[in-house]
């Protein structure tokens, strides 16, 4: 298993309302952080990216990334819903 990947995946709404992004790792995290997310600013955002940098550099557990994920949406007001294991 990959040491990056999440427990349990998190969609969340991307784009137009229905439009929904799975992500199931850290990478993808990053990635949709950096790229999908419908605000540029925010404190939880800054720390979102920065765990997972950190994550993908081994300094911390995949879990704390799922963490700051979920917390960066909260503060963007982006819906999330788990999607149980994948």
């Amino acid at each position: 298993m990959d040491p990056k990947r999440w427990s349990r995946p998190i969609s969340f709404q991307a784009g137009r309302y229905g439009e929904f992004r799975t992500v199931t790792n850290t990478t993808e995290a990053i990635v949709a952080l950096s790229t999908a997310w419908p605000v540029a600013r925010g404190r939880s955002l800054r720390t979102a990216k920065r765990t997972c940098q950190q994550v993908l550099s081994g300094k911390r557990p995949p879990s704390e990334a799922r963490n700051a994920f979920i917390a960066a949406a909260v503060e963007a007001n982006v819906y999330v819903k788990d999607v149980g294991r994948p």
